[in-house]
């Protein structure tokens, strides 16, 4: 038998869950990495020679 008709439900539902999870994370990681870069660049602009 194949790996898919071994699995009970419940498998196939913590999977989603772990990937939810995961996606998660990469958002908002990802959304304060850019919220860094762009308090970076206004760090620098306010620093900048005029």
């Amino acid at each position: 038998m194949s790996d898919a008709k071994k699995r009970k439900p419940r498998d196939a539902e913590d999977e989603k869950e772990r990937g939810v999870a995961l996606r998660a994370f990469f958002y908002i990681f990802g959304t304060h990495l850019f919220a860094g870069f762009v308090w970076l660049l206004f760090y620098l602009g306010g620093h900048a020679n005029k």
